[in-house]
């Protein structure tokens, strides 16, 4: 069974992107011994647009073969015009709104997160990568069996949090802890019972 991880980053105040869901004031932490980590790590998590400038154009897949995101996420990049920001992965929206794929390479989807990621669960592969965003998050909760949290050393007060959803306790155990030089703090929690590879 494979599993799905929650790979993100986030603010010291739990926050993945401004109120707009502006995202780019982390982005200056994207730098140094953390991107390397980053690419050496996950690569797959790196935009293709951005491969070959970080020098892993042709690094395969470590742990996801899977992409998985909410409309908002998605549409991040549609207002550059990037319509197949994951080229490397299998990508899937989940959308009600966006009635039809800008791209063939995309899988745009009205089903229930819930029930699309236990169907994806249970086929071969590499692990499924939620990259965003918070709503989707909250939704998927009850399947999230990785939360691998990129913290960087930024408060801003509001914006869209870590897990937009209900008041509903789901515990993790910490399983690693990360921190580099430039303030970020890689923290991976588990999920007690969930798969481990994949």
């Amino acid at each position: 069974m494979r599993k799905l991880t929650y790979y993100v980053g986030t603010t010291l105040d739990g926050f993945i992107a401004s109120p707009d869901g502006d995202y780019q004031f982390l982005m200056p932490y994207v730098a140094g011994e953390f991107l390397s980590h980053l690419c050496a790590e996950y690569p797959e998590t790196v935009p293709t647009p951005g491969r070959a400038a970080m020098g892993i154009a042709d690094a395969p897949n470590k742990r996801y073969d899977t992409v998985l995101m909410g409309r908002a996420t998605y549409g991040a990049g549609l207002v550059v015009g990037l319509t197949n920001p994951y080229a490397h992965l299998r990508q899937i929206v989940f959308s009600r709104s966006l009635a039809e794929s800008p791209d063939p390479a995309v899988e745009v989807t009205a089903a229930d997160p819930l029930g699309r990621v236990r169907e994806l669960k249970r086929e071969d592969g590499l692990g499924l990568w939620l990259c965003g965003g918070g709503e989707l998050a909250g939704r998927l909760l009850p399947e999230i069996d990785e939360l691998v949290v990129k913290q960087s050393p930024v408060a801003i007060g509001a914006g869209v949090p870590l897990f937009r959803t209900d008041f509903a306790p789901h515990t993790f155990t910490l399983a690693d802890t990360r921190v580099f030089p430039n303030g970020v703090i890689v923290r991976t929690y588990g999920r007690k019972g969930a798969p481990t590879t994949g």
